[in-house]
């Protein structure tokens, strides 16, 4: 698939935007310093693994350099890896896994910190309020031998077996046994070919903060100051995924390691943000494959490993996918074909956050404001996450209005409604009459977003693009108030496949 062609400053404006999601360099020295102390904590004389060598190291966006803020002031995942030199030979997944939570329980007795959370994998340590993270600590041992004979066996290939590890899992059939049959892991193999995937601009970059900095050797430079495309890219991804299912199909919400795998597949060395984002965005799913075994999109460095598992066995997983991509095809793709930072800001600010992307304009247009809406009921609505982009090419020319709006309730004759500023009761019904001067034939399609509690409770938030009849020379849309909250309804004329004309949106105030 082919974005539009950008104009010449949305290439710039999508760069801030990028950089507005990135963590300030506190966050991730914070990540590091919290990893090392607790790597010498298992160091210490009288640890559980004082005789053996231990690697604690990240894993994750924290270790790919794409970790975004949570939306809603969460708290940041920080996934670390604690690999012991045990053998499975002599130890079992169990052993491992209670010998770890020992010493994390110790460490946070020790500091003072809210005791560990057990998971089937992991153990998870919470940091204070101010810090606003957690930290996963999975358990692993090396296994490149035994993957290496498997992935013989099975004529797959061998990239970064070398570094391939074995993990904990609680629910696993071995897991209180000796045994070589452990769950697989490899998340320094997993690493190496991410940042693989973009080595060229990478080393670029960095060599050219190196030079900037007047540093001896690009190792004084580390890693997350680095920021590429690659990742740039991801981290806007990342976040319109999280806006696009805040508030509804949350638990098929498309995996950030999904994303991040396909991205960096689709990636081929683009030299700007705007550039790789059209490339990942056309070409991402041409890297999913779908045979007599469902979905497939393979670890790079497992290829035993499926990261589209969860489709097979919920359909509607593959389902969100598919959909989240065309919605972020519709939003980056009229962002960047924008003629002003008004229209940018109206294709990203349903699925970016307004208020991101307002602030990353800020330096370059000092009044950097929507102008399209002026309250904040109508900014909400304009902005809601489920809020489908238009997905025709818009052409000027047309006119479209909703001529009359009535409210029919039960007993009471039909009432005008005149403005979208009078809250309408619970239990009516109305009926919205538009009119064109559009010349036929042309198809009506009507938008509804609904907000409030009670709509996201009945999974009826909506704002597809609905396709109704025309009754009576008139076109008509039937609704009812079944929630109280503020809605918007909106009809479009659609002719040749162009959005020839649209109504602007009408809100109903259902009290």
């Amino acid at each position: 698939m082919n974005l539009p062609a950008r104009t010449a400053n949305t290439g710039d404006w999508l760069e801030r935007v990028a950089s507005a999601l990135d963590l300030p360099p506190a966050k991730y020295e914070a990540a590091e310093r919290s990893y090392r102390s607790l790597a010498e904590w298992l160091d210490r004389p009288g640890s559980r693994f004082a005789e053996d060598d231990v690697a604690v190291y990240l894993q994750g966006s924290f270790r790919m350099g794409t970790a975004i803020a949570p939306i809603r002031g969460d708290e940041y995942d920080l996934d670390v890896v604690c690999e012991v030199q045990w053998s499975k030979d002599r130890r079992t997944q169990e052993q491992l896994h209670e010998a770890l939570g020992a010493e994390v329980m110790a460490y946070t007795a020790r500091y003072s910190m809210q005791a560990p959370d057990e998971w089937d994998r992991c153990w998870t340590l919470t940091y204070t309020e101010a810090a606003k993270f957690h930290m996963d600590v999975l358990p692993c041992v090396p296994d490149a031998a035994h993957q290496l004979l498997l992935r013989e066996a099975a004529s797959m290939s061998l990239a970064h077996v070398e570094q391939a590890v074995s993990i904990t899992d609680r629910t696993h059939g071995e897991y209180r046994f000796i045994s070589q049959d452990w769950p697989a892991s490899n998340p320094n193999g997993y690493a190496d070919w991410f940042y693989g995937r973009m080595r060229t601009v990478f080393d670029a970059r960095r060599e050219y903060m190196r030079l900037v900095e007047a540093k001896i050797d690009v190792a004084d430079i580390p890693n997350f100051r680095v920021r590429t495309p690659l990742q740039l890219a991801i981290q806007l991804l990342k976040r319109h995924r999280d806006l696009q299912f805040s508030e509804q199909q949350i638990s098929a919400k498309p995996t950030s390691i999904i994303i991040t795998t396909l991205s960096a597949l689709a990636y081929q060395q683009e030299a700007t943000v705007a550039e790789a984002l059209t490339r990942i965005l056309g070409d991402m799913d041409r890297f999913i494959r779908q045979d007599g075994r469902g979905f497939w999109i393979a670890n790079p460095a497992d290829p035993r490993e499926n990261f589209a598992d969860a489709w097979n066995e919920d359909a509607a997983k593959a389902e969100a996918f598919h959909s989240w991509l065309a919605v972020a095809r519709q939003d980056f793709g009229r962002a960047l074909a924008s003629d002003s930072s008004a229209d940018f800001s109206e294709a990203l600010a349903p699925r970016m956050g307004r208020a991101l992307v307002e602030a990353a304009l800020r330096p370059v247009f000092a009044t950097a404001r929507s102008t399209v809406l002026g309250d904040s009921a109508r900014h909400g609505l304009r902005d809601a996450p489920h809020r489908r982009p238009v997905r025709w090419p818009v052409v000027s020319g047309g006119q479209v209005a909703l001529s009359s709006v009535q409210v029919l309730r039960n007993g009471f004759r039909p009432q005008p409604l005149a403005s979208d500023s009078s809250p309408v009761p619970c239990g009516c019904a109305l009926v919205f009459g538009a009119s064109t001067n559009v010349g036929v034939p042309f198809d009506v399609y009507w938008q509804v977003v609904n907000t409030g509690a009670a709509a996201k409770a009945a999974n009826d938030l909506r704002g597809e693009f609905e396709l109704p009849r025309a009754e009576h020379g008139y076109l008509v849309k039937r609704e009812s108030t079944s929630y109280p909250g503020t809605h918007s309804i909106e009809c479009f004329i659609v002719k040749g496949g162009y959005c020839v004309a649209r109504s602007g949106i009408f809100v109903v105030n259902v009290a």
